[in-house]
């Protein structure tokens, strides 16, 4: 994939702007999310690391084994599972960080299912 692409340069600036002003602490880490054509995934975040950001935990629709991972329903599976995944390691609250995309389709029904469990206000 070219570098110089439109797309993924105006992806790149949006998640610029986005990423100087969400920040993921260990009480609040972040969940981003990335979604390509066939899968969507999402990973729990905490950037308080003087080395740099550290992964808490990743849920993809791959991993989870759905066979459409590109749909609505598959997001709504992947962040209902970032969700319980947050609630096992004692995470009451996340900020989330949409990663360049815009907030529609797949990016807001992974929102809102984790928002379905208080984690996301």
């Amino acid at each position: 994939m070219a570098k110089t692409n439109k797309k993924v340069l105006s992806r790149k600036r949006r998640q610029y702007k986005v990423r100087k002003k969400v920040l993921g602490t260990v009480e609040r880490p972040r969940v981003t999310v990335f979604r390509s054509a066939k899968h969507i995934y999402a990973q729990l975040i905490t950037d308080e690391n003087s080395t740099g950001s550290i992964t808490i935990a990743g849920v993809s629709s791959k991993g989870l084994g759905i066979s459409n991972g590109g749909n609505v329903e598959a997001a709504k599976q992947v962040g209902a599972k970032i969700a319980e995944i947050a609630k096992e390691k004692n995470i009451d609250k996340v900020v989330f960080d949409r990663n360049g995309f815009l907030y529609h389709g797949r990016v807001k029904a992974l929102a809102e299912a984790i928002r379905e469990t208080g984690l996301l206000k």
